[in-house]
């Protein structure tokens, strides 16, 4: 007989992606093979995402259509600890006959669910398993998440409910894995958490050991050694949700150097201060445009990319039109905007001026117009420049075109760069390598480049 095989569904966001891997990896060191199909699996595992309604509803499906294919299913993610009012479980009360069901970042208790109902076949050597672990990325970029759960309590939000307080990693097992990616070929770190900038603060900054070295666990140290251990490789370290405290200013001289990519995904949500006060944000979200036109001073190439929220509970007509002139003055490079949706357990519910669903996705199309102007404008100021492009696919325009991107694009939400097929026959792209590009146009989100 062969090894039992598992089937595996990953939903929902990078942060849930690693916990998908951090699960195939164990799978894979106790000896599990992996299925394409549900019906090929002994059994089936579903990671799912909770955090807005249409996030539940495909968790909800997937989860269906596992039972209908397989009839043997462990889930596990956010939806896995969210409860009815009454208290009971969504997901047992919507499909009963699933075997078992777990949290988010919960591999052990995963695991305890798979040997119940399909037993480890052996112990193999642990080098047969990639130093790097099973990832679900290309073979050229990786997320690294540096820590879970959240302080905060934000009134739209519940990901602390989901998934706990912040706990920080220790800063030597992020770093060992880290190395680990850079060893393995990875060409771009994507550093992931839910509040990339409060690492540390539930340990109080102490002090890990890398190495031999000591580091304080603080985002500061830690991006500096990451920057450290990817420069011989010639690697990108990209840094996600990154809360806007003023400790990020000693994170800017790093991106102006070219240590770190000069690239900040930072989650503003909304620029009014009554409505950052509904919504609890920390960070003193007030003085938002004044750090970013500090950042820029200090880093001219910097990229900001953010999400925000339209329609929020009692957000009148001027709080809005705030928001729209804080995305011009701001010259936010990537925005994504929700129109306010409520969520089951999100204080924000309770909030007087709930606006009708209309006015709602109204605005998000008004924000989504005035942001996407503001996008185009500077895709075509690029138009002449020539860049680092990272190759994420040889398959493009044309039978030697390419696709990959630059600095400024996050792999799956930002923008591409279609690579036209170069002039020199003997040149030819590779996945995972950097080619220099002139920029010759813009398209939408996209730009169109030739290498040289």
């Amino acid at each position: 007989m062969g090894a039992p095989r598992v089937g595996f569904v990953s939903l929902g966001c990078p942060k849930a992606l690693t916990d998908s891997e951090l699960i195939l990896t164990q799978l894979s060191a106790e000896g599990y093979e992996t299925s394409k199909t549900f019906a090929g699996a002994d059994l089936v595992i579903v990671n799912t995402c909770g955090f807005i309604d249409d996030a539940v509803k495909e968790s909800l499906d997937t989860i269906g259509e596992a039972l209908a294919e397989n009839g043997r299913v462990i889930v596990t993610g956010c939806l896995g600890a969210k409860s009815q009012e009454d208290g009971r479980n969504v997901v047992q009360v919507m499909h009963p006959s699933v075997l078992a069901v777990t949290g988010p970042h919960a591999t052990q208790e995963v695991m305890d669910a798979v040997h119940l109902h399909l037993p480890k076949p052996h112990d193999p050597f642990i080098d047969l398993v990639p130093a790097a672990g099973i990832k679900l990325t290309p073979k050229h970029y990786a997320y690294l998440k540096i820590s879970e759960g959240c302080n905060h309590r934000c009134t739209f939000c519940i990901i602390p409910s989901m998934r706990g307080d912040l706990v920080s990693r220790p800063i030597g097992d992020v770093l060992r894995e880290a190395q680990a990616l850079f060893e393995s070929g990875v060409k771009e770190l994507l550093v992931i958490s839910q509040d990339t900038s409060a690492y540390g603060v539930d340990m109080r900054y102490q002090m890990g050991f890398h190495d031999g070295r000591p580091v304080k666990t603080r985002t500061l140290e830690l991006v500096e050694a990451l920057a450290d251990l990817a420069e011989p490789h010639g690697a990108w370290v990209r840094l996600h949700y990154v809360y806007p405290y003023p400790t990020v200013d000693h994170l800017i001289p790093l991106m102006a150097s070219g240590r770190v990519l000069p690239y900040l995904d930072v989650p503003f949500q909304h620029s009014h201060p009554d409505v950052l006060k509904r919504m609890e944000r920390p960070a003193s979200g007030e003085k938002n445009l004044e750090r970013l036109l500090k950042w820029r001073e200090m880093c001219p190439q910097l990229v900001v990319r953010s999400t925000f929220i339209a329609g929020f509970p009692g957000e009148t007509e001027a709080e809005f039109e705030h928001l729209l002139n804080f995305v011009q003055e701001a010259q936010i490079d990537r925005a994504g905007c929700f129109a306010y949706s409520p969520v089951q357990g999100a204080t924000a519910n309770d909030l007087p001026g709930m606006l009708p669903q209309a006015v709602r996705e109204e605005r998000q199309a008004r924000f989504m117009a005035v942001a996407e102007a503001v996008s185009a404008k500077k895709l075509k100021s690029r138009i002449g420049s020539t860049m680092q492009v990272l190759i994420d696919s040889a398959k493009g325009l044309g039978k030697q075109g390419g696709v990959g991107r630059t600095y400024a694009d996050a792999p799956e939400i930002d923008g591409v760069v279609h690579l036209l097929p170069p002039e020199k026959v003997s040149k030819t792209y590779k996945t995972g390598e950097f080619t220099k590009v002139r920029i010759v146009d813009a398209q939408g989100h996209d730009l169109i480049g030739l290498p040289v």
